[in-house]
């Protein structure tokens, strides 16, 4: 069997079912996680606090203080920890609910083990983003992207980005000439509450390319990785 990859990330699981309890440790720690656990939100509450875990699995429906307001009385103290709400609850209003109150994410009870680890992993790599040193300016040819200010030109031109736009570029300027998957798109720029596809990517990085790319049809810049994603081609070169 393959050892657990091994993880400084610390995750905080808050369930009051001892059954679900045990089988999310066991995941957890089974890839590498180091897992410290609450049986109720009081209890949760106090241990994110006091432990400044990187990552929180939450059951909506607790005794003493239930999923929702616990989030929220987490937000309104200062911490940004990502939370990842876990339910039997499938309607949209409690997913908008669980949202509203400050979760960054929401899975529905029952759920396998491949959709949780996916769900944390990019949980974990948003938080890890947003600590990162980011870049304010960009440019590529003639593009000069400020993404600070959100402003665009391409020469004497003034180009009009969308949000998404911005997003797509700070992220492949960032990856600095790396590829970039669409499902990291999707985490970072649309974030996986969102329910958009990888086809999503695809069309918003076409509309990109007809606003910045000389010949969108024969891109010098952002550059296609099949089967994987694009990648940030500074040098313009030709294919």
């Amino acid at each position: 069997m393959k050892p657990p990859a091994v993880t400084s990330s610390r995750i905080l699981v808050v369930e009051d079912e001892l059954a679900m309890r045990t089988v999310l440790v066991d995941i957890l720690a089974g890839e590498g996680y180091r897992v410290v656990v609450a049986e109720n939100g009081e209890v949760g509450l106090r241990q994110a606090r006091r432990q400044r875990p990187d990552l929180i699995l939450l059951d909506v429906m607790m005794p003493k203080l239930d999923g929702l307001s616990l989030v929220a009385a987490l937000r309104d103290s200062g911490l940004a920890v990502p939370v990842l709400m876990l339910t039997a609850k499938g309607l949209t209003a409690d997913r908008v609910a669980g949202l509203d109150a400050g979760a960054d994410d929401y899975l529905v009870k029952p759920f396998s083990k491949s959709e949780l680890l996916a769900r944390v992993r990019a949980l974990l790599r948003r938080a890890a983003r947003r600590t990162e040193p980011t870049i304010t300016q960009l440019k590529f040819g003639p593009v000069d992207v400020d993404l600070v200010r959100l402003e665009a030109r391409a020469g004497r031109r003034e180009v009009h980005l969308t949000p998404k736009d911005y997003g797509i570029l700070r992220l492949l300027a960032e990856a600095d000439g790396a590829p970039v998957t669409r499902e990291e798109f999707l985490d970072v720029v649309w974030g996986m509450n969102a329910f958009p596809t990888t086809r999503t990517v695809d069309m918003h990085v076409a509309a990109l390319r007809g606003k910045l790319e000389p010949d969108p049809a024969q891109p010098r810049y952002l550059k296609t990785v099949h089967g994987v994603g694009y990648r940030l081609d500074r040098s313009g070169e030709t294919p």
